[in-house]
Order: C-alpha cells, then structure tokens, then sequence
C-alpha cells in the first residue's frame, strides 16, 4: 500500500494506526533493504506543504522536515550556519543533494551522517509530532545510536530547529575519506564559535562524527575554548584528553587510532581556520 497524504493531520493519523515505512527524500530507502524485501506500506511525505520551507523567527530558524541539502545550500543563511553549508555538499552527490533531506539524514541516525555534527555543534533541536501531540528534543537526545532514535513509532519528525546566535558567530566543517567526494567518512568534525568585540571567544561548540555510535560534543575543549583569544595557534590547545567523549571502532576505513588521530588534527585545524577568518 503506497500512501501519499497532503496534510500533516492525514500522515500522523495513519501512524497511530499502522506502522509503514516513512519516505521523504527517498535516497535510502532501497540501500537500506539491500537483501531484504521492500516494506508492504510506504508513507510518502513529499506532498505535505507544511513541512517544506526554512523559516526564521524571533528565536532562529526553522527547517521542514522535506527541506533538502541543495535548499540548504541555495538558502542565504547567517554566517554562522557554514558549517551545515559545508557539511550539505559533502551528502553524496548533486542529485542525493536534490532528494536528500536535513531531517532524513538525522532520522537514519548513522554515525557517518555527515549532518548531525553540524548540527550538533548549531545546538539544534528536533521537532517531533504524532496524535497525540507535540514535543521538542536536543539532538544530542533524539539521536541514540545504533541507527536508533527517539522518536517513537507513531511519531515524525516536523522539523530541526536552530537557534539564533550572535552576529559574530562563525564555523566550519571538516570531513576525512578515502576520496574527496562521494565517500563515507573517517572521522569529520563541526567547530562553532561566538566571538566578543576583542576576539575572544564567548561560546564554542566543538563536534565529532563516525568517531562514535553517535557523533559527540568535545564538551571539555568548549570549556577550554572560552574566554581565550581567536589567534593563529589556537589549535595547539587540542590535547588527548579532550578526545575522551570519542569511542572509534576500527573498520576497512581506518583503525581505531587512527581515527582519534585524525579526529584531533581536524579539530585543530578548523579552530586554524576559523582564527585565519
């Protein structure tokens, strides 16, 4: 059965009777059935208007859930949103870009998801709505690792939420592979700071992927960020012990040390980077 509503009401009211699978971009729903059979049920969202569109209000930014990478890109957003730019055009290539979608990238919850570092480090939230109701998590809380999240199976996921942020506010994103495009990640790392009028630096935000289940914050190396100059040298400051949130596994794509290695280098140099802006 393909199901296809165009109202919000419509979609969460099939969920709280039955349990099909959930298509919006539609880029992994055949790669993640590879050996197994297609779903009986398929919930497509694509028509449902009110979960397209990026929105800014008193308190940040909105981005619908059907809101792909290509819009994220193509949207003039605050410079503080680089990072999610950067990480947007390492999702695959244009036409995964095209489908692909902000909040499917964070439902498929894999530990390579190349948005949910960005994320993290934008302190953005998840928007969730069924039946009975509505509520609203960090993402740090939604995703749970294992390709698990915490959105319950009569649940969708509206929209990702971002805060507004100081008009100094700027980041990065850095991705490692075995190639430059196209490729899973080794590690990659999103690096968010505030800065006051003197440069020094009044919030970090530093992030970690495919070093994890799930991609973590460097909350001990955010503390040590604050309150220090932004200055050629800044990366010096990275040392083994912020690394201590990180649990790599070794795989084809790296060892486990080789992933905190790189972890700490890419993290180094986009505090380099940002201190160069």
């Amino acid at each position: 059965m393909y199901l296809r509503p165009t109202v919000l009401a419509e979609a969460l009211g099939v969920l709280a009777a039955r349990r099909p699978a959930i298509l919006a971009g539609g880029t992994d729903l055949y790669p993640a059935r590879v050996g197994r059979p297609l779903p009986d049920e398929v919930l497509d969202l694509g028509a449902i208007a009110e979960l397209r569109g990026i929105r800014e209000d008193a308190d940040g930014w909105r981005i619908g859930a059907l809101v792909t990478w290509s819009e994220i890109l193509e949207r003039p957003l605050p410079r503080g949103f680089e990072c999610l730019k950067q990480a947007a055009r390492e999702v695959g290539g244009v036409q995964i870009q095209n489908c692909g979608t902000v909040a499917g990238n964070l439902c498929n919850a894999s530990p390579a998801a190349d948005g949910i570092p960005a994320l993290l480090a934008l302190d953005a939230t998840v928007e969730l709505a069924s039946a009975r109701g509505r509520r609203e998590l960090p993402l740090g809380d939604f995703v749970l690792g294992s390709r698990r999240t915490a959105c319950a199976a009569d649940e969708l996921a509206t929209a990702v939420r971002v805060p507004k942020r100081a008009a100094d506010a700027r980041s990065v994103f850095l991705k490692l592979g075995t190639r430059r495009y196209l490729v899973i990640s080794i590690a990659m790392i999103a690096a968010a700071l505030e800065l006051r009028p003197d440069r020094t630096i009044s919030r970090a935000a530093i992030a970690v992927g495919a070093c994890s289940p799930v991609a973590q914050r460097l909350g001990r190396l955010e503390g040590d960020l604050v309150d220090r100059p932004l200055a050629p040298g800044i990366g010096g400051l990275v040392g083994p012990g912020h690394l201590a949130p990180l649990a790599p596994i070794s795989d084809v794509r790296g060892t486990a040390a080789y992933r905190l290695d790189a972890a700490a280098t890419l993290v180094a140099r986009a505090l380099e980077r940002l201190a160069d802006e």
